[in-house]
């Protein structure tokens, strides 16, 4: 039976997240699922591995610069849920800082009942106190937020407190909050997000806030930030986004709100020394895409419709923006050059120029800032390779000086594995680039164990990185392991990644398939030997290429998936990603998703590979739909897979260590018998 040439949707029972049936399908796929694996002789010992590289005492302690204090989340054995510590730059610097804690959340979630996963907090700029904590149940994206004293280490007595939403909160002034969310019907997106934004006072009743701006409910949603900058300047920025790239920017005036001519993809960063720093991911005024940019705030504030920008960082052939950052007077960019990171210091003399200088940085690996103050022009940057353990490297800003501060000691033996960067020609083309972590001495005979990932979507690039799980559950016992950088993503700039939207999303596909042949092409694995996973957008990656090319792999890992590419609209958040996939309400753009939805592209007459196909009940972002549904047809084609969805963990492997270990040891469990037996 069709319904305007679609066939109706049979499953569409499943949508209903928490209902009783679907819960009774998902605990029978999972009791089927886990007596194969979880029965396995080598699924106790990975998992008792997986554990103990999590709860590692030597894990490398994020830290959080505030002042002359470090914070860090921490999470082990004895803190399931985790709590915020404290220490000082001093004391952090040393072997075994004395942390103090401030947070446990852990008794925090036993106080209320609640199973809270932290998600962060938002601090009032300048001061050192308090913060609204961002709590979630269950690792969800809806959070609840309340008043923190950093000080005191308690929530603070009749203070700021919201009610579970997807909402976003910015402090404007100690006793102002800007706030966007579920204000009641009529105030949230198809894709379920805030278009309304109001100012809300202390003392004052919620549904007394003062509304200063609104979007549209076919945004994908609207919130406002405000900037600041150590010379006193601040600015209220008030963002439209009209859809996950392109949007509107205002700035919030004692006129009201007033539109910036900025344009549509383009993304506001940070201010420093009154300069608004901008990334442009559209070419603009003479500028290429992939610039960094900085306006005068004293000139946007007279005149937000004609704007005079100066160029902080342009891109060339090769070198490409990967992230802006700043300290209390300076700018902080890294880079991606041909994939390789690199930093740099910039500053803004009194002659209205930007000057740059180098940070000291070992080379082939990947940089990240992790920390930059904003009182002093410390931060923290960390350096990491697939075999190099993850460092931490203090740096001053001013003096564009950097020195290595901590180290993770090796996680795994990687005395006997190599890196190389290879390169495959794509279908049109185009060149791929991809890295291969390997046994020095392997065979090139088609045998070698193979795992292979990628992402390929929403400009975000995939870089090298230590991963302590996935060295000691897979590369110490001899696989391969291939990260291959596809369009979609950013490693080359805005145009690597728009090369592959909506319609022209099939390229995207091509080259990881193309990575593939070149890895067969040089006998480095063969598809008996071949296993693919990814997450989110790699789910529906994993998908496209299962259902494509089923006989190039043996095992394919499905994580938090897209995949039913007509429905996508109507299921979660997804409305939000119209302008990453398009629309089934434009007909060109429904024409090809139905070419692509891995939903609908599975047949009966077809072999499949027995995919692991796993989600989270509590992801509240892609939804846990998209894996049920296209497990339930493959059931009903009879076809064999795998299925786990736990019941916390939001759009992630696990709302703790516990769970990430017990997904760890199904995914390689699941790997070995696909790859390695």
């Amino acid at each position: 039976m069709t319904l305007a040439g679609q066939t109706v949707d049979k499953y569409q029972w499943l949508e209903d997240v928490s209902g009783e049936r679907s819960m009774a399908w998902v605990n029978a796929e999972n009791a089927r699922s886990a007596k194969v694996l979880e029965s396995d002789p080598r699924f106790a010992g990975l998992e008792a591995t997986a554990l103990k590289v999590l709860e590692s005492k030597d894990r490398l302690a994020t830290p959080s610069l505030r002042g002359d204090e470090v914070y860090n989340m921490w999470q082990d054995a004895e803190h399931v849920r985790g709590i915020l510590r404290r220490t000082t730059l001093s004391d952090y610097l040393k072997p075994e800082p004395n942390w103090q804690t401030v947070l446990d959340y852990d008794a925090l979630a036993k106080h209320d009942n609640e199973r809270w996963v932290s998600k962060g907090r938002m601090c009032l700029y300048p001061g050192d106190d308090l913060c609204l904590m961002m709590l979630s149940a269950g690792g969800e994206d809806a959070v609840t937020l309340r008043e923190f004293s950093l000080k005191s280490g308690k929530f603070v007595d009749g203070g700021f407190s919201l009610p579970k939403s997807k909402q976003t909160v910015t402090w404007v002034d100690k006793d102002t909050l800007l706030v966007s969310r579920d204000w009641g019907p009529g105030t949230m997106t198809k894709s379920g997000y805030p278009f309304v934004v109001k100012v809300w006072r202390r003392g004052e009743p919620l549904d007394q806030a003062k509304e200063v701006f609104r979007g549209s409910e076919n945004d994908v949603g609207a919130a406002g930030y405000v900037l600041h900058d150590s010379a006193g300047h601040h600015a209220t920025i008030l963002r439209r986004s009209i859809d996950f790239f392109s949007g509107e920017v205002s700035l919030l005036t004692t006129d009201g709100p007033k539109k910036v001519a900025l344009p549509g993809k383009s993304e506001i960063e940070t201010m420093v020394a009154g300069q608004i720093v901008v990334t442009l991911n559209e070419d603009w005024n003479q500028l290429a895409q992939g610039s960094v940019i900085s306006l005068d705030l004293a000139a946007v504030t007279r005149d937000p419709a004609h704007l005079k920008p100066r160029v902080v960082f342009a891109p060339t052939a090769v070198e490409f923006a990967d992230s802006v950052d700043s300290t209390k007077d300076h700018l902080l960019i890294s880079t991606l050059e041909n994939v390789r990171g690199r930093a740099y210091s910039y500053s803004f003399g009194k002659n209205g120029e930007w000057t740059k200088r180098k940070l000291d940085l070992p080379d082939n690996r990947t940089i990240k800032v992790v920390s930059g103050s904003e009182s002093t022009n410390r931060f923290f940057v960390s350096v990491a390779g697939f075999l190099t353990p993850s460092s931490l490297w203090l740096g001053d800003a001013e003096a564009a000086a950097v020195r290595e501060t901590k180290s993770l000691p090796a996680q795994f033996d990687a005395s006997q594995d190599v890196v190389e960067q290879l390169e495959a020609v794509s279908k049109d083309g185009t060149k791929v680039p991809y890295f291969v972590v390997r046994r020095k001495n392997i065979v090139y005979d088609g045998s070698n164990p193979t795992l292979m990932t990628a992402y390929g979507g929403f400009q975000i690039s995939q870089t090298p990185s230590y991963s302590a799980t996935v060295g000691k559950l897979w590369l110490e016992r001899g696989g391969v392991y291939v990260l291959a950088n596809i369009r979609g993503g950013g490693e080359f700039g805005p145009a690597w990644h728009d090369a592959g939207l909506k319609t022209h999303r099939q390229r995207i596909y091509d080259d990881f398939t193309a990575v593939a042949q070149d890895l067969f092409k040089r006998r480095i694995t063969s598809p008996r030997r071949m296993g693919i996973e990814g997450g989110s957008n790699g789910g529906l990656l994993m998908g496209v290429e299962m259902t494509q090319h089923p006989e190039m792999w043996n095992a394919v890992v499905i994580q938090v998936p897209l995949l039913d590419m007509l429905r996508f609209e109507q299921i979660a958040a997804g409305s939000s990603w119209v302008g990453e996939y398009g629309s089934v309400a434009v007909p060109g753009e429904r024409d090809f998703l139905a070419t692509i939805s891995p939903y609908h592209q599975l047949k009966a007459d077809v072999e499949y590979p027995e995919p692991l196909i796993f989600t989270t009940t509590k992801d509240d972002r892609v939804g846990p739909v998209h894996a049920r549904k296209f497990a339930a047809k493959m059931e009903e084609l009879k076809k064999p897979f795998f299925y786990q969805e736990i019941t916390e963990g939001g759009h992630g492997p696990g709302a703790d260590l516990k769970q990430t270990a017990n997904t760890l040891a199904t995914r390689f469990t699941y790997l070995t018998r696909k790859l390695m037996d």
